[in-house]
């Protein structure tokens, strides 16, 4: 964290190198390679931080790439593989090279079975998969980190000491202008009244390299009453030659779910982190996953509670609404509601959003068969929501599931009031009653 504290991209091993910047203008134009260049240095912000911290060995069950875990199967029978993703910071890519993986569980909850080629996994989130080897030989299951920048590898096989080949490594992910959160891929519609002293989130504490004129177009009326003052000052002169042009008349709405982006509803539109499958196959999207049999009955919301995840990458500070977690106050729910929560990530990050001790339906658009999930990954430049049954009372966390993030103030304390009486207060009574026993 001292490390961090200090330099924000210390752990992060694929940044942008100049052969890179060659390709690129190469690809695109020696002017458009420098302007996207100083594009993102005047915003202080990298395109190659996907994955915040890098530099870990992937695991599965505790070996290595190296030691190749094995997992033992007959030819022609059915298997059942739960992938748990316990890592602290790490996102997960997964797919096993010559096998078809039909989802049937998402967080220990049924949902209906959806055939994938591969499926991105967020810290703390599990999958149930079935496979079905025919065949008597061996199979990678590659579990490549979301930034490209390692893997976890372990092997199916019909006998110990078989191996098959281990893919290799995709190219890098990119973020994109739609990822950078702040201004760009929040829904402005929601910004009346804002005070934008509070919108110190991934970029410099002033909002200096934004260019203004690119907003053309926007439709500003429902910004009345937005306190400027501390805009005051701001120094745009460092966006000069800057190409924004396709951002004139952007509907910012539209980078917001439900609408979304080009393939998948959960990622912003222009997202540099779309996930596609590496032989051009089916890759899972949360708008897949429906429940097998609603958990609960179907019913309104009693409330919605916005949550902004915001956070500044210079000073390696996370928070939910500009507030970390010890100058928060608790998030008080009543027991037996039903609250939909609003995700707003308005950093550059992607955030597997956890709330302890109550379950959490993904608004797919499903309605009842919205899946039932404990973990919900927001990606930057989004909003998600979930509706939550509070049936649990007590104290409970909720924050998010990257260790560095939660440590460094991405977390809210939940108190569920009123509800049955206690469980100590129950364990109580029968261990008076039947002691004899």
């Amino acid at each position: 964290m001292r490390n961090l504290k200090m330099m924000p991209d210390y752990y992060n091993r694929e940044q942008q190198t100049v052969g890179e910047f060659f390709s690129d203008a190469s690809k695109n134009g020696l002017m458009n390679t420098v302007r996207d260049r100083m594009a993102w240095g005047d915003m202080r912000m990298m395109k190659a931080d996907v994955e915040d911290l890098q530099g870990f060995t992937g695991l599965i069950n505790g070996k290595g790439p190296d030691q190749n875990w094995t997992g033992i199967f007959e030819p022609g029978e059915r298997i059942r593989l739960r992938f748990i993703n316990s890592s602290a910071m790490t996102y997960f890519d997964i797919r096993i090279p010559g096998l078809d993986m039909t989802v049937v569980q998402a967080d220990g909850n049924n949902v209906q079975p959806v055939n994938v080629d591969e499926f991105r996994i967020g810290v703390a989130e599990t999958y149930d998969v079935i496979v079905r080897p025919k065949d008597a030989q061996a199979y990678t299951i590659f579990a490549e980190s979301m930034g490209r920048s390692g893997y976890a590898r372990a092997t199916l096989a019909p006998e110990e000491g078989m191996a098959a080949a281990v893919p290799q490594l995709r190219e890098p992910a990119r973020l994109t202008m739609a990822d950078m959160g702040g201004m760009h891929g929040m829904d402005h519609g929601d910004m009346a009244g804002m005070d934008h002293g509070d919108m110190d989130m991934n970029s410099s504490e002033d909002m200096s390299g934004m260019d203004h004129s690119a907003m053309a177009g926007m439709d500003h009326s429902n910004m009345e009453g937005m306190d400027h003052s501390k805009m005051a000052g701001m120094d745009h002169s460092k966006m000069e030659g800057m190409d924004h042009s396709g951002m004139a008349g952007m509907d910012h709405g539209d980078m917001m779910m439900p609408k979304g982006g080009a393939s998948d509803p959960f990622y912003a539109k222009g997202s540099g982190l779309v996930p596609v499958a590496a032989n051009g196959g089916k890759f899972l999207s949360y708008a897949d996953l429906k429940a097998q049999n609603p958990l609960y009955e179907d019913r309104e919301p009693t409330r919605e509670i916005e949550l902004r995840l915001t956070g500044n990458m210079e000073r390696y500070t996370w928070s939910i609404n500009g507030v970390k977690y010890e100058d928060a106050d608790p998030i008080r729910l009543q027991y037996g509601e039903r609250v939909r929560f609003k995700f707003v990530n308005t950093t550059m990050m992607t955030h597997p959003m956890h709330l302890h001790g109550m379950w959490s339906m993904l608004d797919v658009g499903a309605g009842q068969m919205n899946p039932v999930k404990h973990t919900i990954s927001v990606q930057p430049g989004t909003t998600v929501y979930m509706e939550t049954e509070v049936d649990e009372p007590g104290q409970w966390a909720f924050h998010c599931h990257l260790s560095y993030h939660a440590s460094a103030g991405m977390f809210r304390k939940v108190i569920v009031e009123g509800g049955p009486e206690s469980t100590q207060a129950k364990v109580d009574v029968v261990a008076t009653e039947g002691g004899d026993a």
